[in-house]
């Protein structure tokens, strides 16, 4: 059923940031680095959404997932690969037996802008080579002209049609402009059925910011307290350090807690997070950083 919308508290920007800024200010112990630098490895979607994309540059993704740094010895595999739905057999082939799970976009990402006829259809082809995972698009036009119905309606037909794949709702929160907007979005998507929120496909700027998604996060505790179910978050775009990422996991645990910290709740949709994740690494291990150019490209 529709959420009701006019009941949300709204939020004050200034209040937010000053939230996030002291989740920023946490201090970190060297060792409780290490360890949340390869949490975070380990809830990497490794991603290759471009025209460009052949199957190459597909299975260099899939391999880079299983062996993310071979002379580092003990790192995780990170949790899924995601590419387009003519991609998702190819990289179920390349990762079977890893425990990697293979997410594919779909809805006529990155815009929405189709049908619903064609967004079903697009989902049913990524479901059927195999896709795990389901990153949708919601109709940002529709949701700003206050058609909440239809975005609501849109978003549970494209759960329907996942079978047993997990649904990820991106908001694009880029063109939401407004934390209240986020909250609504955040809302409809959970109650239409989203397993995970996501903020954005990372084609619009600005992308994942921490304001963003400390409001989603605090949808999604809201939504759990009401609700008693879990629904997963996964921040996208623009997350390109290993400092930045750790503020966003201080956060995480902050807001909702252990529970979530793993990444059947949390996710960074981030490739170039990765290999800033490795270099920190290695750095803790040898004392020396290695050149970017050391490590494997995306």
């Amino acid at each position: 059923m529709i959420p009701n919308l006019n009941n949300l508290s709204p939020y004050d920007t200034l209040g937010v940031q000053e939230r996030v800024d002291r989740f920023c200010k946490r201090s970190i112990k060297k060792s409780s680095k290490i360890e949340g630098l390869k949490l975070a490895l380990s809830m990497i979607d490794l991603t290759t959404l471009e025209g460009k994309d052949t199957p190459g540059k597909v299975k260099q993704l899939c391999y880079k997932a299983i062996h993310p740094h071979d002379p580092l010895k003990g790192l995780p595999k990170v949790a899924a690969v995601c590419v387009y739905p003519t991609y998702v057999s190819l990289a179920k082939k390349e990762l079977k037996g890893s425990g990697i799970a293979v997410a594919s976009v779909a809805t006529a990402f990155p815009s929405g802008q189709s049908s619903l006829k064609t967004k079903l259809s697009d989902t049913l082809f990524a479901v059927d080579q195999g896709a795990d995972e389901i990153d949708m698009v919601i109709s940002r036009g529709e949701f700003l002209a206050g058609n909440y119905e239809f975005v609501f309606d849109e978003i549970a037909a494209i759960k329907e049609a996942c079978g047993k794949a997990h649904l990820k709702v991106i908001l694009e929160t880029g063109e939401l402009d407004t934390l209240d907007n986020v909250r609504k979005a955040s809302e409809l998507a959970m109650h239409a059925g989203a397993d995970f929120i996501k903020t954005s496909t990372g084609k619009i700027q600005p992308a994942a910011t921490l304001p963003v998604t400390y409001v989603m996060l605090d949808a999604i505790k809201d939504f759990y307290l009401k609700t008693d179910k879990m629904i997963g978050m996964k921040p996208a775009g623009g997350i390109s350090n290993s400092k930045i990422a750790l503020q966003y996991l201080v956060m995480l645990n902050e807001v909702l807690g252990e529970k979530w910290m793993n990444k059947n709740y949390f996710r960074f949709g981030a490739s170039s997070l990765a290999n800033d994740i490795l270099m920190q690494l290695v750095k803790a291990e040898t004392g020396y950083y290695q050149s970017s150019n050391y490590f494997s490209k995306d």
